[in-house]
């Protein structure tokens, strides 16, 4: 081949930018290459690329003013924007770390949340303003801003000369509740966040390569990975992202239709409130390609009726918030109507990603044996925020993670989800954490104890449910404890149901065993994952 001949060879958006593995790089490089192509496409705002970089170094200066440089937080509270996703990608060129919040949590959860992360600053979505004294008073906080304050700041400040992030820069923390009730904060760099791609390069598969004419739907919390992971990927493909303030099916068929989306995440739950809008099967789907889907499994039934009505690919992503999100996808030719085995695993590893099943001891098992699943790859998080002890528990010294989650890999390399090793519940996508709820009952007048565990749900893949045993000669009443809950946490963290026991089972050493609670639930299914 010639040097023409290679010249003239078009070259895949992963293959120009594989060199490039922070956000600085990527702003700077579309900014030059398509100045005048739309990056961000939100609620509140409209930003080319080359809008975005002159925003964005401008809001590093006002950070500047401030005193808020490399290795500080700053926090924000309210829905998706394009104003969260500016100013996330401001501090992140300079190693200036965000923190989303969920705009579902009650206020004294965001509130902890902030001020474990010792944010310096707050940032407050539009219609968040009446918060704004009680993140003004956290003692780390320098200022707390409005979202029309914000954007002032921004606007009146100068451009200012700066020193870019490095890879192993942090520049996300994303909190993700423990079994120990509190939030823990996973500390993400540059290089989690855009370190796989360079691996894909010269082996993408079709639904990997991403061309020029796509837009990508962030549809999803910005506190989750699923929804600020979908911004960065669309940064990182120089594509317009297409920002919904929050799920809503009316707005997911708008974007389509009339923003051109290709491809979007959504969690399970969300697919079936998009097939029971009665608009659904009036939109035009053309231009969609894929739906990624993930955050809990799919049922077959449902999937048939996504592939029946949409016109588009699916693909399944799992992974979680420590892991920067996706690290296994079940491609779409594992994917038919009629189901097969390969569509109850969770797919194959992505290029670059290692996936090992570990047992009791350690060892590494063999194909088909059920132990811990582990990974280890460029995505992995930094650490825990301020947890060692958290950090070293689930991350080895050797780059492993582990998942807490039980499976299985077969002969052909797809990893299979038996059940999960610790007790998270997956509710719509969202994680709910039994100690957490069960915190929060402790202190209702008639509960001696309670156990919270998931039970299968049509809806939302599992429901949260409260089992309570009560107080000596008192009554219990679901309503009140279901009322109780609602007043400390957030929503979807609320029991769906009660039931009252007189004595929660128990091993030799006095532990709660909530896989005895469950059982009766889950009588008929496979496993305990819905």
């Amino acid at each position: 081949m010639t040097e023409t001949t290679l010249a003239s060879v078009p070259q895949t958006i992963a293959e120009r930018t594989a060199h490039l593995l922070t956000f600085d790089d990527f702003i700077r490089f579309w900014a030059e290459d398509r100045p005048g192509r739309i990056a961000l496409d939100g609620p509140d705002a409209v930003l080319t690329y080359g809008e975005l970089e002159e925003t964005t170094a401008r809001a590093v200066g006002a950070l500047a003013a401030m005193g808020i440089g490399k290795g500080d937080r700053i926090a924000w509270l309210g829905k998706n924007s394009a104003l969260y996703f500016t100013l996330f990608f401001a501090a992140a060129r300079v190693g200036v770390v965000m923190v989303p919040i969920g705009w579902r949590l009650a206020v004294p959860e965001a509130a902890w949340i902030a001020e474990n992360a010792e944010a310096k600053a707050v940032f407050l979505g539009d219609g968040f303003e009446g918060v704004q004294d009680t993140f003004a008073a956290l003692p780390s906080v320098l200022r707390c801003f409005t979202a029309k304050e914000a954007r002032g700041w921004i606007n009146a400040a100068g451009r200012a000369t700066f020193t870019p992030a490095g890879p192993e820069d942090a520049v996300l923390q994303l909190y993700t509740s423990g079994t120990t009730g509190n939030p823990k904060g996973a500390v993400l760099s540059n290089l989690n966040l855009f370190g796989l791609r360079k691996q894909t390069v010269g082996q993408q598969l079709p639904h990997q390569i991403v061309s020029d004419d796509e837009a990508i739907l962030v549809a999803m919390p910005c506190a989750h990975i699923g929804g600020t992971g979908l911004g960065v990927m669309a940064l990182g493909a120089g594509l317009p992202g297409i920002i919904l303030s929050e799920f809503e099916p009316r707005a997911v068929f708008d974007a389509v239709e009339q923003k051109g989306v290709t491809r979007f995440f959504i969690v399970p739950a969300a697919l079936q409130m998009l097939l029971n809008h009665p608009d659904c099967a009036s939109t035009d789907f053309s231009r969609l390609k894929y739906i990624i889907y993930g955050a809990s499994p799919i049922p077959l039934e449902l999937l048939r009726e996504c592939i029946a009505m949409f016109d588009a690919e699916f693909i399944q992503a799992y992974g979680m918030t420590e892991t920067t999100g996706t690290i296994c996808m079940l491609p779409p030719e594992d994917h038919t109507p009629e189901g097969n085995q390969r569509m109850r695993s969770a797919g194959k590893p992505l290029p670059g990603v290692e996936v090992r099943v570990v047992g009791d001891n350690g060892e590494t098992l063999p194909p088909g044996a059920i132990g811990e699943i582990q990974t280890r790859s460029s995505n992995n998080m930094i650490c825990y925020w301020k947890l060692p002890e958290a950090t070293r528990a689930t991350l080895t010294d050797d780059g492993w993670i582990a998942t807490g989650d039980a499976g299985y890999i077969d002969e052909d390399g797809y990893v299979y989800m038996h059940d999960r090793i610790k007790d998270m519940i997956i509710s719509g996508g969202e994680n709910v954490y039994p100690a957490q709820v069960e915190s929060a009952i402790y202190g209702h007048p008639d509960v001696l104890e309670v156990a919270v565990i998931g039970v299968p749900d049509q809806t939302w893949g599992e429901a949260v449910k409260a089992v309570c045993v009560p107080k000596p000669g008192h009554t219990i009443d679901p309503a009140s404890v279901i009322e109780w809950t609602r007043e400390r946490l957030a929503g979807f963290k609320v029991p769906k149901s009660v039931d009252v026991i007189a004595a929660l089972p128990r091993n030799p050493s006095g532990k709660i065993l909530r896989r005895t609670l469950r059982e009766p639930y889950w009588a008929g299914h496979e496993r305990q994952v819905n």
